[in-house]
């Protein structure tokens, strides 16, 4: 059974000129440990998409379905719950609390949960990352990379099963930019985390084992399908 799937998904939004669809008729499948990247010009929908497969945004048509559960039977509590224990969210913007230091943003979901943290686990992802010099500092002190570690650490503290990346090296430069995806797909691989990355960057979208080619809300192409797998 794939861990998260949509059917017929549609999402409409009210313009001056009308009705946009910006995601239209998408069905897909994702599997436990996939890494899938959506890519696409820039209006085709791409975010929208992300934000609806993970609850961010409520569709205007069709569902998604996450371990067998239809989420549009959720409540905002439920989902509220849903997304602070099971996703993860990467965005662009690293949306770190400028008073806490990189240690206190990485606890922070753990604490909103009312749970104790795992020690082991929290510290390996802080060395893997490579960021244990940069924990106890505020974000103001950190690089952009090195925020944007943090942030991944911080997505990852409560041993999500999927991981949303929106962009997520957009802010970066090149070299910062190839570290941080390395990492993802290094982390991912190694916790067996679904990740679905959204990029406009097609040398990002290749280092995926997927690739979703999004326009106009429709998916145009996938590697998935045109390899035969």
């Amino acid at each position: 059974m794939a861990i998260l799937s949509c059917e017929h998904l549609t999402k409409e939004y009210l313009s001056g000129e009308g009705v946009v669809r910006a995601v239209d008729d998408v069905s897909l499948l994702f599997q436990q440990g996939d890494f899938c990247a959506i890519t696409g010009p820039s209006g085709s929908g791409k975010s929208t998409l992300l934000h609806n497969l993970s609850s961010l945004e409520q569709p205007t048509g069709g569902r998604v379905i996450y371990n067998g559960e239809d989420l549009s039977k959720y409540n905002d509590n439920q989902l509220s719950i849903l997304r602070r224990r099971r996703f993860g969210f990467v965005f662009q913007a690293y949306n770190l609390v400028q008073e806490l230091t990189g240690l206190e943003n990485i606890l922070l979901p753990v604490m909103l949960d009312r749970k104790a943290p795992d020690e082991k686990y929290l510290n390996k992802l802080i060395d893997v990352l490579g960021i244990r010099d940069r924990v106890g500092h505020l974000p103001s002190a950190m690089s952009g990379g090195q925020q944007q570690r943090v942030a991944i650490a911080r997505a990852l503290a409560n041993k999500p099963a999927i991981l949303f990346a929106d962009e997520p090296t957009g802010n970066l430069d090149g070299k910062s930019g190839k570290e941080v995806l390395s990492l993802l797909k290094y982390v991912s691989h190694e916790l067996g985390v679904t990740l679905i990355l959204v990029t406009h960057d097609l040398h990002v979208a290749q280092q995926a084992q997927r690739v979703l080619t999004l326009e106009d809300g429709k998916i145009v192409r996938d590697s998935k399908h045109a390899e035969g797998n």
